[in-house]
């Protein structure tokens, strides 16, 4: 079964939209890697204020996400440089429950 991540990142969402339309080749370049390592899905969202960023990704596993990630971690570092990232991202791994009341997502 798969995994979800999510990765909560102080800093600019704003930035981060103009830094992906100014940089739309390295962005498909490190998901083009992070597909590689078996990314199955991935979006980028902005906190109300903009104050902060989440990343929710579904992986294979944990590990797929640790390899994607110590293999791309010089060409993400820049972007959280241009973001403005005020802290370290916080990542932390999600896995299904077992619950009858699933609904959307093709469940």
């Amino acid at each position: 079964m798969s995994v979800f991540l999510t990765l909560r990142i102080p800093g600019n969402a704003q930035a981060m939209e103009e830094y992906a339309k100014d940089n739309h080749e390295r962005l498909t370049g490190v998901v083009e890697a992070a597909k590689r390592h078996g990314l199955i899905a991935h979006r980028f969202y902005g906190s109300e204020d903009g104050s902060s960023m989440m990343v929710l990704d579904e992986w294979p596993d944990r590990q797929s996400f640790e390899a994607f990630f110590a293999e791309q971690e010089a060409e993400i570092r820049p972007m959280m440089e241009a973001v403005h990232a005020t802290g370290q991202p916080e990542p932390a791994f999600w896995a299904e429950l077992k619950t009858d009341d699933a609904y959307g997502w093709g469940a």
